[in-house]
Parts: C-alpha cells; sequence; structure tokens
C-alpha cells in the first residue's frame, strides 16, 4: 500500500479524447448536491464571479487499499494530491478571482468529510452519488470494477456558465497551480 497523498513514478498520462469539448459556453444545469458543509449546494446558482469546480475519481485513505490496477488507469491515481494542492492554493486561488472552490466525486459524504477533516480542506466537497452533473452536461466517466466514476476534469463557472474547461488533467498534483495560472492571465 502506497500512501494516497504522494504520486508513485511512471503513471500512465490520459490522451485528449475530446469528451469535454461541448462544455465551455455551456450554461450550469438545475443540480442541486449536498456538500461536506451541509449545505444544498445549487450549481445554477453559484452567482456572480467565478467558481472552481475540480471533478475527480476517488480520493485514497491511507489505511484502503485503491482497487487493482488503478495506477494503470490514465488519470485515475492522485485524487489526493490534487486535493492536497487546491488546499494549498486555496487563498491565492480566491485573491486571482475565485469566489468559490468546491471538489465533486461520485463519493458519499461520510467519505468525503474524512477527506476534508484528514486534509484540513478549506472548502467543502460535493457529492453526486446519482451522477445528475454528469448527466445533465454529458460530463466524461469511466467504469471500472464496476464502479462508474468522474474522469478528473475542472470546470471554470463564470455567471452560471462554464467559461473554461480543464480536460485531460496531468499531472494532478500540479493542476491547482495550472487553475490558478489561467485565473492570472484571464482576470475577470
Amino acid at each position: 500500500m502506497t500512501s494516497p497523498e504522494q504520486l508513485p513514478a511512471g503513471l500512465p498520462v490520459p490522451e485528449d479524447d475530446g469528451a469535454a469539448d461541448h462544455l465551455p459556453g455551456r450554461t450550469m444545469p438545475p443540480v442541486a448536491l449536498t456538500s461536506t458543509s451541509g449545505d444544498t449546494v445549487r450549481l445554477h446558482e453559484l452567482g456572480a464571479g467565478r467558481a472552481v469546480l475540480y471533478l475527480y475519481p476517488l480520493s485514497g485513505r491511507p489505511d484502503v487499499d485503491m482497487p487493482d490496477g488503478w495506477n494503470a488507469i490514465p488519470g485515475a491515481r492522485g485524487c489526493t494530491p490534487e486535493a492536497c494542492g487546491f488546499r494549498d492554493h486555496y487563498k491565492d486561488l480566491v485573491d486571482a478571482g475565485a469566489s468559490t472552490v468546491f471538489g465533486l466525486s461520485s463519493q458519499d459524504l461520510d467519505y468525503q468529510r474524512e477527506l476534508v477533516e484528514r486534509l484540513r480542506l478549506p472548502f467543502a466537497m460535493l457529492s453526486d452519488t446519482a451522477f445528475r452533473l454528469a448527466e445533465a452536461l454529458d460530463l466524461p466517466t469511466f467504469t471500472t470494477h464496476g464502479l462508474t466514476l468522474y474522469k478528473r476534469h475542472t470546470l471554470i463557472v463564470r455567471d452560471g456558465a462554464i467559461e473554461h474547461v480543464f480536460y485531460p488533467i496531468f499531472p494532478p498534483d500540479e493542476h491547482a497551480h495550472q487553475v490558478l495560472g489561467w485565473l492570472k492571465d484571464h482576470p475577470a
């Protein structure tokens, strides 16, 4: 078992399969998700400004093995390092114009609450166990070991519409810095 906070060497790089090409310009749908803070977040009502919504497949825990072959799936490994990056750059992201930051996966709220607490995340995670957002926007997903999971991608939502999409994402532990650079290069 390796630490979920570290990326092993030699991970396969995900290729752009075009699964997110249709997203820029789309209006956020009327999907309401429960957050780890206990609030209901209505994605079509994120408010004025820019929201960063990063979607990921499956965060690991130090005491639980990932599914067999997890490291061989392009883009699967790295959810915990990605969350740590958003944690570490959170203030910088807000200073660069992000009105809010959310992580989102299909994991249940109890699983995500443990992650928020263990990693001391300054933002809430959203749970979409029913893939309502994926269905409404035709978001990229994949299936492994009988589990359907989100492919890693990030939506920059501005005034209710998707302004920019990061997809595919690699390496995930540097992604928050990439989002920060984009926000700085594209002031609102």
